[in-house]
């Protein structure tokens, strides 16, 4: 059986997960996400991020997308994002579907800045005719695997502010990108930077599940209406809760992730000791390198992964990624046949 570089959330979930899920399954508790275990997890989050900020927890990353971006907008308004951005590409028009546009900036990195968004705003001027940008949608990390840093975040976040944008940052792995080694954001900081982030649990350890972390008390009033409505509000609420109390406790969250992107940047390194080029310079759990077709046939023999982009007759971009559960032996193995062919 070929191993799979094709995504991280091949394997099940974390043994603490599946350990407590056991242990606590004769245990009667609340519905809804009223359970002992969620409001205990939440807790934990919100002493991580030092806020009182509302929490809910879902079961996936496009539905705590639709939930969040439905929930803000007026039926007139817009999304900006990135032409990478998961919204855009990869949840079948799930936003555009509750009636709202998305605005896409084409950024070779997959990360937006306020000189991105100034020509958006200026070219969406003509009131009422045309739709009413209001959320900027970022991802950290990105599609590409690629990072915010302290700094980009703040100037993004002031720019929102003083044009009455808000921002929601997708954090469907967030883990692998607050613990990448070039990273100086912490989770405490995205909590201030943003109106509304996730903490993303499928892509890192978890069963299924995201944490939405909503921060502005605007945005507040009434979300559990709209989870409720669009069939997102569990009544065995303890299946996210348990799972995210375990993730939380002791940092096992950013444990697994940061084991993720050690796997990676073993195989980056390695790439990168034979001169091979990347789509983007990445510090996370995705890698984009751009190898020989000859290369990925002989790869593809024994691992899968996507052929991402081709380059040009000869050569072509794989998206390598990793998991928090990805042992050495596969990657030792990729590595080697690397040294062997190139």
């Amino acid at each position: 059986m070929k191993f799979s570089f094709k995504n991280d959330y091949s394997e099940g979930c974390h043994l603490n997960i599946l350990t407590a899920l056991l242990n606590h399954n004769s245990d009667q508790q609340a519905g809804y996400g009223e359970d002992q275990y969620s409001l205990e997890a939440k807790n934990l989050i919100r002493q991580k991020i030092k806020s009182d900020s509302d929490i809910y927890f879902v079961s996936g990353g496009t539905q705590a997308n639709l939930l969040v971006i439905s929930s803000i907008l007026k039926p007139y308004q817009c999304v900006i994002s990135a032409a990478t951005g998961h919204i855009l590409n990869n949840e079948t028009g799930a936003i555009e579907a509750t009636g709202h546009k998305i605005l896409s900036i084409d950024k070779e990195d997959g990360k937006l800045t306020p000189e991105d968004i100034i020509p958006v705003l200026e070219n969406h001027k003509n009131i009422p005719h045309q739709v009413m940008p209001k959320l900027v949608y970022v991802s950290n990390s990105t599609e590409l695997g690629t990072v915010y840093t302290l700094t980009e975040l703040e100037k993004l976040s002031a720019f929102c502010k003083e044009n009455h944008l808000y921002i929601f940052m997708d954090g469907a792995r967030m883990g692998h990108g607050l613990t990448a080694e070039i990273s100086d954001l912490t989770l405490e900081k995205v909590a201030q930077l943003t109106d509304v982030f996730y903490l993303g649990g499928t892509k890192n350890g978890a069963l299924i599940g995201e944490a939405i972390v909503i921060n502005n008390n605007e945005l507040r009033q009434d979300f559990a209406f709209n989870i409720k409505q669009r069939g997102a509000l569990l009544a065995k609420g303890r299946l996210l809760g348990i799972q995210f109390l375990e993730l939380m406790k002791e940092d096992l969250y950013f444990e697994l992730a940061a084991h993720a992107n050690r796997q990676a940047m073993k195989i980056k390194k390695a790439l990168k000791e034979r001169g091979a080029k990347f789509l983007s310079d990445t510090y996370t759990n995705q890698i984009f390198p751009i190898l020989s077709n000859s290369l990925i046939e002989k790869l593809s023999e024994k691992f899968e992964f996507y052929v991402w982009k081709k380059i040009d007759d000869d050569f072509s971009a794989i998206r390598i990624i990793t998991s928090w559960n990805t042992a050495d032996e596969p990657v030792d193995e990729f590595i080697e046949i690397i040294n062997n062919e190139i």
